[in-house]
């Protein structure tokens, strides 16, 4: 089984500031990916401030993804982590 690939978000500073200009494309962004079946999950955790977590199907999805976020590209986002991921339970 091809691992998954999880993609941690950390905030910037101002994200409540810049988000909700950026955020319908961001949004599109991922519905886009969720429609191709290369985005599994996504959301911000509690607290928007500590950032996002999203599961992709693949690494290149999420490098894809990364490419070209509005939230990455508009400075939304301070910095990013990936990480393979394999998947132990499967519904």
């Amino acid at each position: 089984m091809e691992p998954k690939c999880v993609l941690r978000y950390e905030s910037a500073a101002d994200v409540m500031e810049r988000a909700p200009e950026h955020y319908p494309a961001h949004s599109a962004r991922c519905d886009e990916f969720r429609a191709r079946g290369d985005l599994l999950m996504v959301g911000t955790f509690a607290d928007p401030q500590e950032g996002a977590l999203a599961i992709f199907r693949t690494r290149a999805a999420a490098e894809e993804f990364v490419a070209g976020d509005p939230f990455v590209l508009n400075g939304v986002v301070a910095a990013q982590e990936m990480k393979d991921w394999l998947e132990v339970y499967v519904d």
